[in-house]
């Protein structure tokens, strides 16, 4: 078909949909229609068979689709975080990770996906960090808008969220971010504007945070004005979960659709606002109208042709993870070329080497069928090589000495009984965390029914000694290890102000009991629900926790040196954990839990070709990195991390990443990082200087300036021909093996009439070449990059003058200068 036979087949089926709308809307009263726009569980919108309307069902989350239920039954694929794929700053390879992902959401009966999280990364401390692009409003939304095609190629639809400036956790539900006109549209709106516009999304998340002393959920303006009015959206506006809290404010603020059910603002109370004159019912239209348009694109309405008939050609999951992981991976420091690994003994060490941290915490979570750990990788990838099997392990340090859901070694199950110890049906679960929300039960249970759940199974543990056993969340707990009941008691609520806080909470010990590795012993835990510590919706959410023996720091730590001394390369793994960076709350530092610094200085003391894997979804502090050899930050990897990473290390793929966020050397210099509201408001006074803008503005000099990162071959940029539209770059592969390079694109004014960052990011592009082999890119220059928001004409200005136009490495290593004139 021609292109412009396509643009017509295109047209008809848009109005072909519009048509099948307006002919549903036309059947519906006004009950129907209220009740559309409310969740009838947690996931779903009801149906309406009367229109042939079938249940919308919506699912976190960006890196994998978890379905409707917390169970690993039917597992999901995950893909590394989001910062992850924003650091391979290749919008074509998230358009593929999008499409995988509508192809599990199909899988699994999802209509919707609730991603991307297009947040700027305005602070390092923002405890969300990993689940967002970049510090970048351009990145961000040239990698969000590929994500968005990929998903919706697949017949998927998206929300792009949080709209907007839900840039940091504490007290998300309330804080009132007080920002001006211009970086709220240079900076926070500026990608789901270009999201909009080049991918068209089906759906907007708005937050539950408020922009200038509207909540977002209510916020006409942004919303009616912005999005819709200006930008053209015409998707479905949905709030985040139990963001909506007034009826006539979030239908005339433009709010679509309210989460979830299945009380919630619209429903009935809005029928009755309709009915007393606070409502007009042509606003109900529009929102209804919005819905049954997506459900039209989906699928899910009789009569309507869906946009996507038949699905692309299925992707191999596994592939594509691996595939990403290798791709976002960071290369910042590569002394004398100690990788790729040389031929040789390798000593490997850190806890998280064993038990990997692939994903972040809350609504992102999945769970994957297998996972890869950097030792699991590393012993295949160096077992199949030339030395064969050159590879010890040891602990070295653990980053947490906390008490975690119950996971290694572990076999558990829930079974529910109702108030006189009925069973009324059980279920799997993937670890000792259960996290039932709304109908997210067991076959058979109902939360009007349940009374207790009791987490029962095996313990096998993998070392002797003093095993801790412990819960966290509220309420009553009876805890029993190898027939012993060693805890009964009750949890109390503590001061935590935000859900996920409160009702999980910190873990707590409750007994220790000397258990002998390889010896299995049985489990439980039984949990008694109390009313008082009801969630504020239908939920179930508490963990029977554990943690191994405890060994002293310092002997771990000479075991890991005394391996290292006797090995060519030292690999050590450093991580965070679920306690340092999680939805639900910022950090406070950016500090490496327990003592990882500490083993890193010690093995680079004895083996000069230590290089360290940092495993984190935003930046940590290497207070050591001038002391190793080589850093690679491997973001949260995803379920195929250690394959990728022995893909890298070995040499057998490059590390593709460019740093999609500024890293700083230590806390105390970042030029932004307040979090806490003051009497419940978060002043955004740094303007439009936030990430390397900030850091440019202060002076101040980072560990690793943003878009750094190194490869495995060279490369000579050759020439730069650019004009106001376009920049041309050639560059040569000057090394000895195929690589990739990021060609990245910054203006700086020459002689700037406006207060504006020293230089931004205006283009880029990856291009791959052989040994030798010469290549040419042309990156688009778009007039954007050269305009401020008029904050006096509230519009868009273009601002005349001379512009460098820089062909970088990285934002600090431009290779070729041109200058143009506007």
């Amino acid at each position: 078909m021609t292109e412009t036979g396509a643009d017509t087949a295109r047209a008809e089926a848009d109005t072909a949909r519009e048509e099948a709308v307006e002919a549903a809307l036309a059947k519906l009263d006004l009950d129907a229609k209220t009740r559309l726009l409310g969740g009838q569980d947690m996931w779903s919108l009801p149906a309406l068979p009367e229109i042939g309307l079938r249940s919308l069902v919506m699912s976190d989350g960006p890196i994998g689709v978890r379905g409707v239920r917390w169970t690993a039954d039917d597992p999901s694929v995950a893909l590394p975080s989001p910062t992850a794929l924003a650091a391979a700053w290749d919008p074509d390879l998230a358009r593929r990770a999008g499409r995988l992902l509508a192809q599990e959401a199909r899988r699994k009966g999802v209509h919707v996906l609730l991603a991307p999280t297009v947040n700027l990364h305005r602070t390092p401390l923002g405890g969300r960090h990993f689940e967002a692009y970049s510090e970048d409003p351009y990145l961000t939304g040239a990698i969000g808008t590929g994500y968005v095609q990929g998903v919706q190629d697949g017949g998927v639809g998206t929300t792009v969220k949080h709209f907007v400036a839900n840039d940091a956790e504490t007290d998300r539900f309330t804080v009132d971010n007080r920002i001006a006109p211009r970086p709220l549209r240079e900076l926070y709106l500026a990608p789901f504007e270009a999201i909009v516009k080049n991918a068209h999304p089906w759906g907007i998340m708005t937050a539950y945070n408020q922009v200038n002393g509207v909540t977002m959920t209510e916020h006409r303006h942004l919303v009616n004005e912005v999005l819709r009015g200006e930008w053209g959206f015409d998707g479905y506006n949905v709030s985040d979960w139990m963001a909506a809290r007034s009826t006539t404010g979030d239908i005339e603020g433009g709010l679509d659709v309210a989460m979830p059910g299945p009380a919630t603002v619209y429903g009935e109370s809005l029928a009755a606002a309709v009915r007393a004159g606070e409502v007009e019912e042509s606003t109900v239209d529009a929102a209804v109208r919005n819905v049954l348009r997506l459900a039209a694109r989906v699928g899910a309405l009789e009569g309507a042709p869906p946009v996507v008939a038949e699905p692309p050609a299925a992707l191999d999951g596994d592939a594509l993870a691996r595939e990403i992981a290798r791709r976002g991976f960071v290369l910042v420091r590569n002394e004398n070329e100690v990788l790729p690994l040389r031929p040789g003994t390798v000593a490997l060490s850190g806890a998280a080497a064993r038990d990997a941290r692939v994903l972040g915490g809350g609504s992102a979570q999945v769970f994957p069928d297998h996972v890869v750990s950097p030792l699991d990788g590393l012993t295949a990838a160096l077992a199949a090589g030339p030395e064969g099997g050159a590879l010890t392990f040891t602990v070295g340090a653990d980053p947490s000495d906390e008490l975690v859901p119950a996971d290694q070694g572990f076999t558990l199950r829930a079974r529910c009984r109702d108030a006189e110890g009925r069973l009324l049906g059980e279920g799997s679960l993937p670890n000792g965390q259960v996290q039932w929300i709304g109908d997210d039960l067991p076959a058979g249970v109902t939360h009007e029914t349940l009374a207790s759940i009791e987490v029962v199974g095996a313990f096998t543990p993998r070392e002797s000694g003093e095993h801790s056993f412990g819960t966290r969340g509220l309420g009553a707990y009876t805890l029993t290890v190898a027939g012993e009941t060693l805890f009964e008691g009750v949890q109390e609520m503590g001061p935590e102000s935000d859900p996920f806080e409160a009702f999980f909470g910190s873990p707590v010990e409750r007994a220790k009991v000397a258990l002998t590795a390889g010896e299995t012993v049985e489990v439980s835990l039984l949990h008694t629900l109390d009313k008082e510590f009801a969630a504020p919706l239908p939920a179930v959410m508490f963990s029977f926790v554990h943690l191994g023996p405890r060994r002293d720091p310092d002997e771990l730590i000479a075991e890991a040196v005394e391996a290292a001394r006797a090995a060519d390369t030292a690999v050590v793994v450093v991580a965070t954990t679920e306690r340092v960076e999680s939805e639900g709350f910022d950090r406070k530092d950016l500090a490496l839990p327990g003592h990882q610094d500490d083993l890193v200085r010690a093995v680079a003391a004895v083996n000069p070709n230590t290089v360290v894997v940092v495993n984190a979804g935003s930046p940590v502090e290497l207070p050591w990195r001038e002391d190793v050899a080589a850093i690679l930050l491997s973001w949260f990897p995803g379920q195929e991390g250690g394959d990728a990473l022995a893909d890298v290390l070995t040499g057998a793929e490059e590390p593709g990443g460019r740093l999609p966020t500024t890293w700083p050397a230590a806390l105390a210099d970042v030029p932004v990082t307040e979090v806490t509201p003051t009497d419940g408001e978060l002043d955004y006074a740094e303007g439009v200087f936030i990430g390397y803008r900030a850091w440019d503005k202060a002076g101040a000099v980072p560990a690793y300036a943003f878009g750094h990162g190194l490869g495995y071959t060279t490369w000579s940029y050759d020439s730069l021909e650019a004009d106001p539209a376009t920049a041309k770059v050639r560059l040569t592969n000057t090394g000895t093996r195929p690589g990739r390079e990021v060609v990245q694109i910054y203006l700086a004014p020459v002689n700037d009439s406006a207060e504006r960052p020293a230089r931004w990011l205006a283009g880029f592009a990856s291009v791959a070449a052989g040994p030798g082999e010469t290549v040419e890119t042309e990156i688009a220059l778009p007039r954007r990059a050269f305009e401020i928001w008029d904050e006096q004409q509230s519009d868009w200005t273009l601002v005349t003058g001379g512009y460098e136009v820089l062909a970088a490495h990285s934002l600090t290593d431009a290779r070729l200068t041109a200058t143009v004139e506007i």
